[in-house]
């Protein structure tokens, strides 16, 4: 199944698989906001947005990554902010095609690693990440400060 950068022409799609993403992660938004911070992220290209599409060219999940920097490694890193497979094309592989093509972006950048979090709960997400390669991290917890605004 191909999976390629995502364009304007994928807003659409991207806008129905994001909207399944966030209900998923039970923080459900209106379509219209979720189609302007997508259509933002295509036009300013700070975030690199992958989608999967079968042989007819229907959209089955997206994977969206954000460029960091590893302070301890002093090298270029990404973040796999997102990872969606749509309901219907679960456990075909789908999920495994984005984290490849996610792996291959970054190898391509330079990139000195991925980094992903995942609900403790996830656990099909965990299962497939631990056997990409990813390791848990036991050292290191994850903390997050809600502003206003």
């Amino acid at each position: 199944m191909p999976v390629t950068a995502a364009v304007a022409a994928d807003l659409a799609d991207l806008t129905r698989l994001f909207a399944a993403y966030l209900c998923f992660y039970e923080v459900p938004r209106p379509a219209v906001q979720i189609q302007r911070f997508l259509a933002a992220r295509l036009q300013q290209g700070d975030s690199q947005l992958l989608i999967a599409r079968d042989a007819l060219g229907h959209a089955q999940g997206f994977v969206q990554l954000y460029p960091l920097q590893s302070s301890l490694a002093l090298a270029p890193a990404w973040l796999l902010s997102d990872l969606y497979v749509d309901e219907a094309a679960r456990r075909c592989g789908v999920g495994e095609a984005l984290m490849n093509a996610a792996r291959t972006h970054a190898e391509a950048s330079g990139a000195c690693g991925l980094q992903l979090e995942t609900a403790r709960t996830n656990l099909a997400g965990q299962r497939l990440y631990e056997r990409l390669g990813y390791i848990r991290d036991e050292q290191f917890f994850t903390y997050w400060l809600p502003l206003s605004g």
